[in-house]
């Protein structure tokens, strides 16, 4: 694939260990990295996807799921760039296997939030007859990460969020003591609270969520 042979060139050429080290350091030491800031980044992979449009659009899958198997966390960055973009109103109903692996692969926040929301959550818009099939298969996972997808995935949805999920994804999930479950349901809530402050206040006066979580979902209703 002469795209991630080149993007590779590029990317490498540009990396920068006094640079790296922070940002391993932010990421908790769970991945190398070259030391690109985002912007730099951004501009070599626009430049490389300009240069190889056609292979792109013909392979875009297998490209980003050979690039999400890097070593460096810029790589990974760039094939979530490069799946978001190309997918778009192209999914077909096999794409949740590809969409899981990602999920489920070099997991951190930083991919995990991003795909949850937008290939996961715009999947399930073009086939909402998955969702609730998909959900409670990724809800009822013992992988943390799937369980947080299940929690976040209708944040692009906005007043179009099914309620109903959500409190339900909230109510299995409100006992965790995992760091990014509880932050993910006050996130959750906080975002739906846009657009419908009762009801999100409500829920929360009702229920026992942690106080992380609780404190995360009113924190723009006080």
């Amino acid at each position: 694939m002469r795209f991630i042979v080149d993007l590779e060139i590029d990317l490498r050429q540009k990396a920068n260990r006094e640079i790296a080290i922070p940002m391993e350091n932010y990421m908790k030491n769970n991945f190398s990295c070259l030391g690109i800031k985002t912007e730099e980044r951004r501009a070599i992979f626009k430049s490389n996807c300009e240069k190889h449009k056609e292979e792109i659009k013909s392979n875009f899958r297998a490209i980003a799921w050979e690039l999400f198997n890097q070593k460096e966390r810029e790589f990974h960055q760039c094939a979530i760039d490069l799946i978001c973009k190309e997918i778009k109103k192209k999914y077909v109903v096999e794409d949740i296997q590809l969409i899981e692996k990602m999920l489920i692969s070099h997991s951190w926040w930083d991919s995990v939030d991003v795909l949850a929301k937008y290939l996961l959550g715009h999947y399930l818009l073009q086939f909402p007859e998955k969702k609730y099939q998909v959900i409670e298969s990724f809800s009822n996972s013992s992988n943390m990460w799937l369980n947080r997808s299940a929690i976040i995935f209708q944040l692009d949805y906005k007043a179009n969020t099914d309620f109903d999920l959500l409190k339900s994804e909230c109510e299995k999930h409100k006992h965790s003591n995992e760091f990014f479950i509880q932050k993910a349901i006050g996130w959750a809530l906080r975002d739906y609270s846009r657009f419908n402050p009762k009801g999100v206040k409500d829920y929360v006066n009702s229920t026992q969520l942690k106080p992380l979580s609780q404190r995360e979902a009113l924190r723009n209703l006080k």
